[in-house]
């Protein structure tokens, strides 16, 4: 779904932060209709479903992500530096409170709860995510940046991990300088 009107575009916006604070049960169309002042009615016109309206939201993260990490790829030649910058983007987003957490991750695990079509667009933001990370990994390793104990492909899906969880534990701590204990010295075993 790629042309949403404008009513649309308010529910989704709306309904992220009520997904990062409780999850996908956390929510009804009647907490939406509350911060969006409309009635459930045209939320129910809008998105049929809870389902329909989360996995838009989640296909829409995905394609904000993947246009993210392109302009890191375009902007920063040095594949480290873009690992750090990576990390950099969630250091800020958890330390501002503007997004203390990845959309996807918090929906991960829910997994065994959520609708089907939903799992579908978590499991394509990760691996989506994960052969970024790779593909950076094999860039640095060919200009001799970068240096690695296992394939990038395992590397990736580790450090994709790290970030996560440590997403989590700085959740966890209520701390957000946990997620950069973490996560700093996790670019710097990679470099050579």
């Amino acid at each position: 779904m790629t042309d949403l009107s404008s009513t649309a575009e308010e529910i989704i916006r709306r309904t992220r932060p009520l997904i990062l604070s409780g999850g996908y049960d956390g929510f009804s169309y009647a907490d939406i209709s509350n911060v969006v002042g409309i009635r459930k009615a045209s939320i129910h016109h809008h998105f049929p479903t809870k389902a329909q309206l989360v996995r838009v939201l989640v296909e829409q993260y995905r394609r904000e992500a993947v246009e993210g990490l392109r302009q890191l790829d375009q902007a920063i030649a040095d594949p480290a530096e873009r690992l750090r910058a990576y990390t950099g983007y969630w250091q800020n987003c958890i330390a501002s409170g503007s997004e203390p957490f990845c959309v996807c991750a918090l929906l991960a695990s829910q997994m065994p709860a959520l609708p089907a079509e939903v799992a579908a667009e978590v499991r394509a933001h990760f691996r989506a995510l994960a052969a970024w990370v790779a593909s950076v990994f094999r860039q640095g390793i060919e200009q001799g940046g970068l240096q690695m104990v296992h394939e990038p492909q395992i590397e990736a899906e580790v450090f994709v991990a790290t970030v996560h969880g440590a997403m989590l534990s700085s959740r966890a701590h209520g701390d957000a300088a946990v997620f950069e204990m973490i996560v700093g010295p996790l670019v710097e075993r990679f470099v050579r």
